[in-house]
């Protein structure tokens, strides 16, 4: 195994450390990008709300709008990239079955003779990877924004509606904001 490798002092192959990434943590810059440019505008979406439903002014409350957006982008692209982990490996599973049929489907009679067993199977697990990845990534967003806009109106509405607008802000977003980062650490 892999840690049994690293143990002895022994190099990873590149096709052991390009599956160690399919399954670890860390995320690509394009997603990195992508979560923090979604977690951007999804943040800044309350100031709308504040602006025009609880009358509180661009100006006079522009660095709490801008505090509170860089404070609730970080939070939301952590729970993305939290929830991405998870199912990404459950998207796997469920996918395994119809991208084996998918890959063996497109690669034709002479070349599936002239490929080894090995190489069909890397094929096979590259794609997965590559579809989970992505429905990962996406449901990952979908998500994590409709929490988290819910939670702020919920809580804006209904929890803190007798508070004054600034306070009510700052609580909603940063309440909801950490409570999906803290969703996003469960397991399930």
């Amino acid at each position: 195994t892999a840690s049994s490798k690293m143990a002895a002092g022994k190099k990873l192959t590149k096709e052991e450390e390009l599956l160690l990434q399919d399954f670890s943590r860390n995320v690509t810059t394009k997603s990195s990008a992508l979560f923090y440019g979604n977690a951007f505008i999804v943040s800044a979406i309350p100031i709308w709300l504040y602006w025009r439903i609880h009358q509180m002014d661009l100006f006079q409350s522009a660095v709490v709008f801008g505090v509170m957006t860089l404070v609730c982008t970080w939070l939301i692209a952590f729970a993305y990239k939290n929830v991405k982990f998870v199912l990404k490996h459950k998207v796997a599973l469920q996918r395994e079955d119809a991208v084996s049929r998918e890959v063996m489907k497109k690669l034709s009679d002479a070349d599936s003779k002239k490929m080894s067993r090995k190489e069909k199977d890397e094929r096979i697990l590259w794609k997965k990877n590559e579809v989970a990845d992505y429905e990962a990534t996406t449901f990952s967003i979908f998500y994590n924004n409709a929490l988290f806009l819910f939670l702020v109106i919920v809580a804006s509405f209904f929890v803190l509606r007798s508070l004054n607008p600034t306070v009510n802000y700052v609580l909603s977003v940063g309440l909801a904001g950490g409570l999906l980062a803290l969703f996003s650490t469960g397991s399930q």
